[in-house]
């Protein structure tokens, strides 16, 4: 879904220049995306069961995406990249998904495991591939299971939940392939950095 993006930066460009326009700053922009998220995220997990509100999940994500995308189009394309821009960009993300993952330990036929591991292999991967940058080349953004495809995944089993207030039982399976998916993202993203160098 990365391979996306480009499309994507082309239809929110008019929406960005309005915002630069009234002052919003790309930092602005990715904090307050990461705060609706940790709220959506918390709220869902507080109430400890399935609901009608975990249709927020996939239409949370889609806004996130858009915020996110415009959050890199202000700091590139006006000139507002700092390095505070750059630590709020990853960490946020994290710190984001994090959030969003956790209220599914309460879904069926998931398990907590699952969502542990998934949060958790999640910021690895990301951490791998910042560490590009940190050796002087790219940061990598290599598949199958990226921020985007990840945010698709959780995304179509909130908006399963809100419809039927459960998930099919094929869906533990699928969190397993998730899993591995994830942890095969880490490991092209550090050899797509090693032959980068």
């Amino acid at each position: 879904m990365y391979a996306l993006k480009p499309n994507f930066q082309a239809l929110l460009r008019p929406i960005t220049q309005k915002l630069f326009d009234l002052g919003v700053t790309a930092n602005q922009v990715t904090v307050l995306a990461c705060a609706i998220s940790i709220v959506l995220g918390l709220g869902l997990y507080a109430s400890g069961q399935p609901s009608v509100y975990f249709a927020l999940i996939p239409l949370w994500m889609l806004v996130r995406m858009a915020l996110n995308a415009i959050d890199g189009m202000l700091a590139r394309e006006f000139h507002q990249e700092s390095r505070l821009g750059a630590y709020l960009n990853e960490v946020t993300d994290v710190v984001s998904d994090a959030a969003l993952y956790l209220p599914f330990v309460w879904i069926a036929p998931l398990s907590a495991m699952q969502i542990a591991l998934v949060i958790w292999l999640s910021a690895l991967s990301e951490l791998v591939g910042i560490l590009g940058q940190v050796i002087g080349k790219s940061r990598r953004y290599d598949g199958p299971m990226g921020k985007s495809d990840r945010a698709f995944v959780f995304g179509f089993m909130g908006l399963s939940v809100a419809i039927f207030g459960h998930l099919s039982s094929f869906v533990y399976g699928l969190m397993w392939l998730v899993v591995v998916l994830i942890a095969w993202t880490t490991v092209r993203r550090a050899r797509a950095g090693l032959r980068e160098v």
